[in-house]
């Protein structure tokens, strides 16, 4: 059985917080931080995966983020805030298995749990939007029942 996925993504969390304020090589990052998920390899499999692609994508992700908060100096976000936001972009686009919803789900209880009192309601917001836009871009590729809004994805009767 492997570990609870939030634990996971908290995990996930604090390896890209630590890559961001100390720039160590990521795989140090990812042995000292989630090293010890290794002896579940589903869960180690899908931080790795989850945290180097956020790396990899980062300026993809910033940029959906951007987009959506105009308003805001990029550069005054709460780190943590951006972390979360990124993490979970990435979910939205590349982790095809994992539903949207539980996606922004788990960003909001992560955020409640290490970040700002008004952190859970911005990072819904966030995502709510770049969901919608990525839906509408036709960039939400999801596999499996239950995946997607079926709504969203039905195609008119003709």
């Amino acid at each position: 059985m492997s570990l609870r996925r939030r634990i996971v993504r908290e995990r996930v969390l604090q390896a890209l917080y630590a890559f961001e304020l100390s720039q160590e090589p990521i795989e140090t990052i990812i042995k000292n931080i989630a090293g010890d998920l290794q002896k579940q390899p589903e869960s180690f499999s899908f931080a790795k995966q989850l945290i180097l692609k956020v790396i990899d994508d980062n300026k993809e992700l910033d940029s959906l983020i951007r987009q959506r908060v105009e308003h805001w100096e990029f550069n005054r976000l709460a780190i943590i805030d951006k972390i979360i936001l990124r993490m979970s972009i990435c979910e939205l686009l590349y982790f095809e298995d994992i539903p949207p919803k539980v996606t922004i789900n788990e960003a909001i209880e992560i955020a409640r749990s290490f970040s700002t009192d008004k952190s859970d309601k911005f990072v819904n917001g966030v995502l709510d939007s770049i969901l919608e836009d990525l839906k509408k871009e036709n960039r939400i590729k999801k596999t499996g029942r239950g995946l997607v809004d079926t709504h969203a994805n039905k195609k008119p009767k003709s």
